[in-house]
């Protein structure tokens, strides 16, 4: 048995569950998410636990059985709590600005950077516009914005420039030295 499949999701007071088919649909105080049962995989509703069981003991029925259920925990702790990243501008200069679901950031380059939010993800700048907060009910997208955001300029190692996670230890590099 997969130690993770195993394990029955808790639903909380403020989520509400419907189970279609093999198709589940979860909406709380965050939003509304839907997820499709993957191949090998079964969900039933059992009171208020969702429970995830398998059709064998074939390999790929069992990645899919904890992966199914990792999926579904984490869209019924999405709608009720959320998720949040947090990221950090480094560098003279360099900030940022939301207007309407459009993150502009300029960090050094001719071009501002645009990125355009994704619907159920939502980005905040601080008072210095040099730190984001980005909001969702979807750990994936959460992430994949956050990641996406950073990706424009990543921390360089020699002077620490660039978008970090809050938090993230970027190791530094001796520059060249005159002999």
């Amino acid at each position: 048995m997969s130690r993770v499949g195993k394990i029955p999701v808790g639903i909380p007071a403020s989520v509400k569950v419907n189970l279609q088919g093999q198709e589940i649909f979860v909406e709380g105080p965050k939003g509304k998410l839907s997820f499709t049962a993957l191949p090998h995989t079964t969900i039933t509703l059992d009171g208020d636990k969702i429970v995830v069981t398998r059709d064998s003991d074939a390999a790929e029925a069992r990645a899919m059985h904890g992966t199914c259920r990792a999926r579904i925990a984490n869209m019924v702790e999405g709608v009720s709590t959320g998720y949040v990243k947090k990221l950090e501008i480094q560098g003279v200069g360099f900030k940022a600005s939301v207007a309407s679901n459009v993150v502009t950031m300029l960090l050094g380059y001719a071009h501002p950077c645009v990125y355009t939010l994704p619907a159920g993800v939502k980005v905040t700048v601080d008072d210095s516009s040099t730190k984001l907060t980005v909001e969702g009910a979807d750990k994936n997208d959460v992430g994949r914005v956050a990641a996406e955001l950073r990706a424009f300029y990543p921390p360089e190692p020699y002077k620490g420039k660039g978008v970090r996670y809050e938090g993230e230890h970027i190791v530094r590099k001796e520059g060249k030295t005159v002999q």
